[in-house]
């Protein structure tokens, strides 16, 4: 990754690497992109913001020669093109990060990347360049473990390496630091600039705005598929490029005057759960408990047992003896069903497949979680009727954008998927939710609106548990928060006085590793 991008154009010239002329596409019912027109110069790191639904992704699509436009045109070094496909792309020099990844989970990472290469590599020289790549960048992944393994966070990796090791002249990252801790993304960030000089283009999305200021040296802002502003990061806060997405003013988060916490809710004592597999994460006397009216945060990078904890306190995953209390009631050797007929609900962090099925009406996916505790089942019936109301206050309250409770779940984006899902599950009004990732890929609109009807739940009474990859979120939502490290969590900290330097150690302990003999010892942090 040392040499230079092929192209000798020098960066920030005035050439121009990227133009996009009036770009427009559509879909049945949607306009996506309405004559979006910017452009990128070489060496530059170029911001695409806007809501979820705002045509970001589309646009991102026919760069990458995976679409193609209906009207306008795209330039590559002044030239008028059009990219075929996406091996058209990557011949041009064009890489791409997707946040929606297109991996085959029976297979190696090793091998996913090696499919994802035009040239044919030999296996131990593709190899060799995998882990220097992941050397340069702090990415941690074991080559030849099985991508069904693996969770979303790390599945994310791969397709960062595999973008990376194509030397690219423009880079389109889409949510790349959703699984790095505080300092892997500050030498994520060393990285890039260091691309970035050396002329390669970085077409950069993400829903975290503090990064776009400290990196970015432009932004374009997309609303309902029109370009809207375009603005420089540096001048601008994080509130006001917020805002300028959503074409309002964003709401801070309203908790309340003296706010009081309960008396522990859910308690969780010495719970153990063996490894999923050889490359699963043992999950290791985890202690805790929430406060009725309490936020609790857990924080850790991708693959240090997030989901076998998830898999654990939702019921998915059974364990024995008292390990997991609700209101004083044993349920760790209770099924999910009757966990949640005890108040008990979660959203796991994969939206596709496991939080909703994507070939279900979003009526449909309401009775995967709430058909017993919202009585939409009677007599061994389906009360159709009542999951397509339940499905249309959940749309309303959290404005998603659907055509309806008949939208199937695979025709809303990742973030209206996503609001769907955690609307879903508040609704319900639980006595303890356990959510993972809560506003993964969700803009700050949508991300503030998440938080409030959290908060909201918090101060109903509810125990509230947030496993999240995102430190900012966390800090910004919590009342106390724990680190999660190689299956262990660290003592909770009240987050009024938290150490970032402290929670940024314990998140970057020992994660991932396939050889633990080989460990460092850093991994004290964490224990």
């Amino acid at each position: 990754m040392t040499a230079a991008p092929s192209s000798a154009i020098p960066p920030h010239s005035d050439h121009l690497r990227l133009s996009l002329n009036g770009i427009t596409k559509r879909f049945p019912g949607v306009l996506a992109n309405d004559q979006v027109s910017f452009s990128v110069r070489p060496g530059e790191i170029h911001a695409l913001l806007g809501e979820n639904g705002a045509g970001k992704s589309t646009l991102v699509k026919m760069i990458y020669g995976i679409q193609q436009p209906d009207a306008g045109e795209i330039c590559w070094n002044g030239t008028p093109l059009v990219i075929a496909n996406p091996k058209a792309a990557r011949k041009l020099g064009i890489g791409m990060v997707f946040q929606h990844f297109s991996l085959f989970e029976a297979m190696t990472v090793l091998e996913n990347i090696a499919l994802g290469m035009d040239a044919s590599i030999p296996a131990r020289d593709l190899e060799a360049k995998i882990l220097a790549v992941m050397a340069q960048y702090g990415l941690k992944l074991e080559p030849h473990r099985i991508v069904s393994t693996l969770s979303v966070g790390e599945r994310q990796r791969i397709e960062i390496v595999r973008a990376l090791l194509l030397n690219p002249n423009l880079l389109i990252m889409d949510e790349p630091t959703s699984v790095l801790t505080p300092q892997e993304v500050d030498q994520l960030f060393v990285v890039l600039r260091q691309l970035a000089s050396e002329g390669c283009s970085i077409l950069y999305i993400s829903h975290k705005l503090h990064e776009i200021k400290a990196l970015c040296d432009t932004a374009t802002i997309l609303r309902g598929g029109k370009l809207v502003a375009t603005c420089n990061p540096a001048v601008e806060t994080s509130r006001s490029m917020a805002e300028m997405m959503i074409g309002g003013s964003l709401k801070d988060i309203q908790r309340g005057a003296g706010r009081q916490m309960g008396a522990a809710k859910f308690v969780v004592q010495d719970l153990c759960l063996p490894k999923d597999g050889p490359f699963g994460t043992a999950l290791k006397n985890i202690s805790f408990s929430v406060r009725a009216g309490e936020i609790f945060g857990i924080a850790g990078v991708a693959g240090n047992g997030q989901n076998p904890l998830l898999l654990a306190l939702s019921g998915e995953a059974v364990t024995s003896g008292p390990a997991i209390t609700l209101d004083g009631v044993h349920i760790g050797a209770t099924s999910a069903k009757t966990r949640r007929l005890s108040g008990l609900a979660s959203v796991p962090e994969e939206r596709n497949g496991h939080a909703a099925v994507p070939e279900f009406t979003l009526s449909e996916n309401t009775l995967l979680t709430a058909r017993d505790r919202l009585g939409m089942v009677s007599n061994g019936m389906i009360n159709a009727q009542a999951a397509k109301t339940y499905a249309g206050e959940v749309i309303s309250a959290f404005a998603v954008k659907a055509t309806g409770p008949a939208a199937f779940a695979e025709s809303l984006s990742g973030g209206n998927l996503q609001k769907f899902i955690m609307g879903r599950e508040i609704l319900q009004k639980p006595a303890v939710l356990v959510v993972s990732q809560p506003t993964w890929g969700v803009d700050a609109g949508a991300a503030s609106a998440i938080h409030q009807a959290l908060v909201d739940l918090a101060a109903t009474g509810s125990a509230i548990v947030v496993i999240s990859q995102d430190l900012d979120e966390l800090l910004s939502l919590c009342d106390t928060l724990a680190v999660i490290n190689e299956g262990r969590l660290s003592a909770p900290m009240p987050v009024a006085g938290a150490n970032i330097e402290e929670i940024g150690l314990l998140m970057g302990g020992v994660h991932g590793d396939a050889t633990p003999s080989a460990l460092p010892q850093e991994s004290a942090h964490a224990h």
